[in-house]
């Protein structure tokens, strides 16, 4: 499910069990990400899938990227693995007005 920035936030806020997750590239992820986020590369093929398929099912993820394409992606992804609540964050990183942690 695509979501505009405030309500990804709001949901995320609203939820003790939410995980942020951030399918760039690691490089991409060190430049900066959303706090709390997990990094999990959604170009890594076979290997992000395994490592999707290892997450809690009944958790709620708020999955980014740096423009919305590749976390819409992921989503996909996760919903054909039995997900049931992924939210993509609309516009990525590129266009999110919160705090960016730089590690």
């Amino acid at each position: 499910m695509n979501l505009q920035q405030e309500d990804w936030v709001a949901q995320f806020e609203a939820d003790e069990n939410a995980v942020i997750l951030d399918v760039r590239t690691e490089a991409e992820f060190n430049e900066g990400f959303i706090a709390n986020a997990i990094n999990i590369d959604i170009h890594r093929g076979q290997d992000f899938v395994s490592e999707i398929e290892a997450l809690d099912k009944h958790k709620k993820y708020y999955v980014y990227c740096r423009s919305g394409m590749r976390s819409a992606k992921a989503c996909e992804i996760m919903n054909q693995l039995g997900f049931e609540n992924a939210y993509n964050l609309l516009g990525g990183i590129l266009e999110w007005d919160g705090e960016i942690i730089e590690p």
